[in-house]
């Protein structure tokens, strides 16, 4: 009773001052609640523990000390969840406390519930009965399983849990002695029970029909001694469970959630997944009481009170908690074998399977051993009802523990009651392994989510590494105090790019590509993180982060497709730094809140990056590789006369824009000719062109710290018409032609595109993040002597135009390139434009290509 004092007090103060430490400063609002709460445990449990020296001297010594340990334990977590809520379970401890010390004083009161089993049972079953017309839902909205009195509520489903256990201890008892056969011995008990099981299937209060059977066939079993009755029972539960997955839309849903709840994270799977998440972030010791996030799953002082207690005690306090119960069970069983007769043992063996049932089911129920059934954790979880039938139950176990002056009456097998104690056991050992598999080998993963809210809740209280471009010049910053700092997208027309860390929509982008660096993890000591996390539940102080953008050439991108659907992407085609990457239309980052629904809505898709998401034929924009392949082995040369192409255009097929005159090989392979391109690949089969395509990367997602959509790459194509005119099947994003399009300005070499460029580590220092290893696909010199070929009259680069047409969309793509050569950095570009026509497309892949050489004279 001293260390669960110990225990409850220090918890206590922890909890106090766990505004403080979160947010790294004395200057906060203190939580004070709970202490109404513990004043009233600690007095009511020395009156307890006072009455019950006087009334029950002789009673087991540890029930008392679990019971109030569990109780002060919960009782907190309730507080720490909800203050309005705590005030309620103290309220009903009050009440718990002062009715068990008032019971001490009926010294006949097994003998009144064993005299007056029917009228229990059959009085819990019309309490049932009534909720189908009076039935309320204390919270409002939900299933009318309470009957309400003003503000108090009574759950009787609860109430008959413990009817049920008292009517078969008494009925078995009465009837041990009796020479019936099995059939004989158990139709009365299935008249009744089966009745209130009626009753709560037509409720669909079923994780109570569950327990249900559960207790129904443990006592069956131990009055009866017959195996058969387990066998029976887990077929009969089976079958339940099959045709209650078929006939009700609650089952489905919680069997799809158990079975595979990643499939809906965010609807229809959200409680167990974030469950999941919550025990991933307790970890070994836990966040500290106060420090986590438990609120994020729903109904956390209920249901979920389990997960809400790892996350902050960690698989450590899981540890203690799963060996409180199981000690329980271990006293409930000893007590039971212990009894003076039969009808206190069946009892003591029937309260005890009620309260290991109940807390393995919701246990496993929040860590997915077991599907969710909704029931209650006993004395832990928020629940009037639940914590008078548990402090009932406990009352009972103290006053059958007590009769030690009476011999223990005659138990013909004692096997019965070690397989079932030993089958309880076995699975709270089975819950503590799961939440270690989930706390701690899988907690990685989990805590990487996307859709893990308590790192953006993190980031109201730590600073957030802010992000610059590549001329230090802020994107993103934080503003506000500990406690309040908010993330604010400078330039919200990079929101597509940049992303957002949001508690209620996730993660994206940059935000979510980096987290780990700009939250402090990534780069930092393990030691840092690790003794951060232990004394404040929280990450270090994030580090800065610098990207390859440049904002000005951002802006005028920006600028320029605005109006538009589609992208640009410019890159510095040597080292691989995209220095622009624009989409239209897109979002602002900054206000998710307000306009998710309608963005959600939206067919026209701004949340989607088409730079890195969209996915477009690439037609006859993939020309300059496939002359550059070409002249790896012939001359353009010894082609010319075959075409007469200067004296009948119209020969050269459908183009995306009309050559100039004086038409040369370069021309038409830069004005999208078909013909053209399909005349140079004749010379060799089509799986050669989509070799060289898939070596200059186009079969494959880059290597980008951004959401990218896996390309469509079919195995053959029948015809080069289909291949250059864009209705092939194969289908890539901007940024993949963009990389192949670099290659052409980078001597023949493919390099691997990065956003990020450097992070300002725990020294102050900036470090470079490594680059992108290099692969040739074409020879330099070929390379050059395609881009000399593609480049034409005044502009300073060369440049491809080409119009990809399938049965979904027409997509007129611009590709351009610095020359060989170039004495400043060597950039590709590329522009795509959804429903357009190329000339759009030139018009605005020119502008910006012009202003990305020579910014200082646009």
């Amino acid at each position: 009773m001293i260390l669960a004092g110990v225990f409850v007090f220090l918890s206590s103060v922890t909890l106090t001052l766990a505004p403080a430490v979160r947010a790294h400063t004395w200057n906060v609002d203190y939580r004070w609640q709970h202490w109404i709460g513990f004043l009233v445990w600690i007095i009511g449990f020395i009156g307890f523990y006072q009455q019950a020296n006087r009334f029950l001297f002789d009673r087991d010594p540890y029930l008392l000390p679990i019971i109030s340990l569990l109780t002060g334990w919960g009782l907190l977590t309730v507080f720490r969840l909800s203050s309005s809520y705590g005030f309620r379970q103290t309220a009903w401890l009050a009440i718990c406390i002062i009715g068990c010390i008032i019971a001490f004083r009926f010294r006949n009161l097994l003998t009144i519930l064993r005299r007056y089993k029917y009228v229990w049972l059959i009085s819990g079953i019309i309490l049932t009965l009534l909720t189908f017309i009076f039935g309320t839902y204390p919270g409002g909205s939900g299933p009318n399983l309470w009957l309400g009195f003003g503000s108090i509520y009574l759950q009787p489903s609860e109430l008959l849990k413990f009817l049920l256990i008292v009517y078969l201890a008494a009925y078995f008892a009465d009837s041990h002695s009796a020479r019936f056969n099995l059939i004989q011995l158990l139709t009365p008990t299935l008249i009744l029970v089966g009745a209130a099981l009626l009753i709560l299937i037509a409720q669909r209060d079923l994780g109570t029909a569950s327990l249900f059977i559960a207790l129904y066939t443990i006592i069956v079993y131990l009055a009866s001694g017959k195996r058969r009755i387990l066998l029976i029972s887990t077929i009969t539960v089976l079958g339940a469970l099959i045709a209650g997955y078929l006939v009700f839309d609650v089952i489905q849903l919680r069997v799809e959630a158990w079975i595979n709840p990643w499939l809906d994270p965010r609807d229809r799977s959200y409680q167990i997944v974030q469950s999941l998440i919550s025990i991933a972030n307790g970890g070994v010791l836990g966040r500290g009481l106060g420090l986590g996030s438990p609120g994020v799953v729903p109904v956390a002082h209920s249901d979920f009170v389990y997960p809400a207690i790892v996350e902050e005690f960690g698989l450590a306090g899981s540890a203690v908690l799963v060996c409180i119960f199981a000690f329980l069970t271990i006293r409930g069983i000893s007590i039971s074998l212990h009894a003076p007769n039969q009808f206190q043992r069946f009892l003591s063996a029937g309260l005890t399977a009620y309260l290991a049932t109940q807390s393995l089911l919701i246990m496993g129920g929040t860590i997915r051993l077991l599907p969710l059934t909704g029931v209650t954790l006993p004395f832990i979880s928020y629940g009037g009802t639940s914590l008078v039938i548990s402090y009932f139950s406990a009352l009972l176990l103290l006053i059958i523990s007590n009769q030690t002056e009476d011999q223990p009456a005659t138990i013909n097998r004692t096997k019965p009651y070690v397989l079932i104690g030993s089958v309880f056991l076995a699975g709270f050992a089975a819950i503590f392994i799961i939440t270690a598999w989930w706390g701690v080998i899988r907690s990685e993963n989990l805590l990487a989510r996307v859709d893990n809210p308590r790192r953006a809740i993190s980031d109201l209280y730590v600073y957030r590494g802010t992000i610059f471009d590549r001329n230090y010049i802020p994107l993103v910053e934080n503003i506000g105090e500990s406690g309040d700092i908010r993330r604010i997208l400078i330039y919200p027309d990079l929101s597509s790019v940049i992303g957002y860390s949001n508690v209620n929509y996730g993660q994206t982008g940059i935000e979510s590509a980096m987290d780990g660096t700009l939250r402090g993890v990534t780069g930092n000591s393990f030691y840092n993180v690790f003794t951060t996390r232990v004394l404040y539940g929280q990450y270090p102080a994030g580090f800065d982060l610098r990207l390859s953008l440049d904002i000005n050439i951002q802006k005028i991108a920006d600028q320029l497709l605005q109006g538009n659907t589609g992208s640009i992407v410019l890159m510095n085609a040597e080292s691989g730094e995209i220095l622009s990457m624009s989409t239209a239309p897109t979002f602002d980052a900054n206000t998710l809140e307000e306009n998710w629904a309608s963005w959600m809505e939206d067919e026209s898709a701004p949340l989607l990056n088409r730079a890195t998401q969209a996915l477009y034929p690439p037609g006859a924009a993939t020309g300059g590789i496939v002359l550059a392949r070409f002249l790896s082995h012939y001359s353009l040369s010894s082609m010319i006369p075959d075409l007469e192409w200067n004296t009948n255009p119209a020969s050269a097929g459908f183009c995306s824009l009309q050559p100039e005159p004086d038409i040369t090989w370069g021309k038409l392979v830069s004005s999208g000719c078909i013909n053209a391109l399909t005349t140079l690949s004749r010379s060799w089969p089509i799986s050669d062109v989509l070799s060289l395509y898939k070596d200059a990367g186009l079969s494959t997602e880059p290597d980008i710290p951004l959401e990218t959509s896996q390309p469509v790459f079919p195995n053959s194509i029948d015809t080069y018409a289909e291949l250059y005119s864009g209705d092939s099947g194969i289908l890539i994003s901007p940024l993949q032609m963009t990389v192949m399009a670099a290659s052409l300005a980078n001597g023949g070499k493919i390099i691997t595109p990065h956003l990020t460029v450097a992070y300002k580590s725990a020294s102050g220092e900036w470090e470079l993040f490594e680059k992108g290893v290099k692969s040739q696909v074409i020879s330099d010199f070929n390379a050059a002597e395609a881009v000399s070929k593609l480049t034409q009259g005044n502009f300073p680069g060369w440049e491809i135009s080409a119009l990809a047409v399938n049965n979904e969309a027409e997509i007129s793509w611009y590709i351009a390139g610095t020359p060989p050569g170039w004495n400043g950095t060597p950039l590709a570009l590329v522009v795509a434009l959804e429903n357009s026509n190329p000339a759009a497309a030139q018009k605005i892949g020119r502008d910006i290509f012009l202003f990305a050489i020579s910014p200082e004279t646009n």
